[in-house]
């Protein structure tokens, strides 16, 4: 409760800002991994300090149709934070899987310092994260990584909340060009609108950190 009340207090959103901001790394590199995945080309990732942010992908290389490949890149952001947000709470629940994973995580960040990070805010930002979680591996202490993991897991579920309004947008406006949304990329590449393909994205996200959460206090 306290990591969603601080975002609804004058002058603690900041506290939050640089987890939104990891909020949007998610995202983004959920879109450009989902790209790999398809067999497209992962370019480059910008965070802005706006909050916003973009993944470039080649077109035309994928193994699938481009229409379902499309669509799935455009999935994969939407679901990024929800799915990153429930294998991080669920290793949270063993404190060895936890060590596990945060140093994944960390590798993770790394490669894409190395590859894909392109804008200055976001090679700050996400610099930044690198140096508090190594630091935190120094400790050597497996209830405090537990604790990250959790805490991580939970900004997750945060992002997810906070792409709701952007969740139910059909288009919107970057550098002055009218652009569509994943909803409305997914509802165009496939069938039905981006609010049906919103209100889909919202239950799959909600099941999965659920069944999380569900799983972590599971005696």
């Amino acid at each position: 409760m306290v990591v969603f009340t601080l975002w609804q207090l004058p002058y603690f959103g900041w506290v939050q800002y640089p987890f939104w901001l990891l909020g949007t790394w998610f995202h983004e590199m959920g879109h450009g991994l989902t790209a790999l995945l398809v067999g497209e080309n992962f370019e480059r990732l910008e965070i802005y300090e706006n909050g916003g942010g973009v993944a470039y992908s080649s077109v035309g290389n994928s193994y699938l149709p481009t229409h379902i490949a499309r669509a799935l890149i455009a999935a994969g952001g939407l679901l990024g934070p929800a799915v990153s947000g429930s294998v991080l709470i669920v290793s949270a629940k063993n404190p060895i899987h936890s060590r596990f994973v945060l140093r994944i995580l960390i590798a993770v960040i790394v490669i894409s310092l190395l590859l894909w990070i392109r804008s200055l805010w976001g090679l700050i930002v996400m610099g930044g994260f690198v140096v508090a979680l190594v630091g935190i591996t120094f400790f050597r202490s497996r209830k405090l990584e537990v604790v990250i993991l959790l805490f991580l897991g939970l900004q997750c579920a945060l992002s997810t909340y906070l792409q709701l309004d952007y969740l139910f947008t059909k288009q919107f406006e970057r550098d002055g060009k009218v652009q569509i949304s994943d909803t409305q990329s997914i509802a165009q590449h496939t069938f039905g609108t981006y609010w049906m393909w919103a209100l889909l994205i919202i239950i799959v996200s909600a099941f999965l950190l659920w069944k999380s959460f569900r799983f972590y206090f599971k005696k």
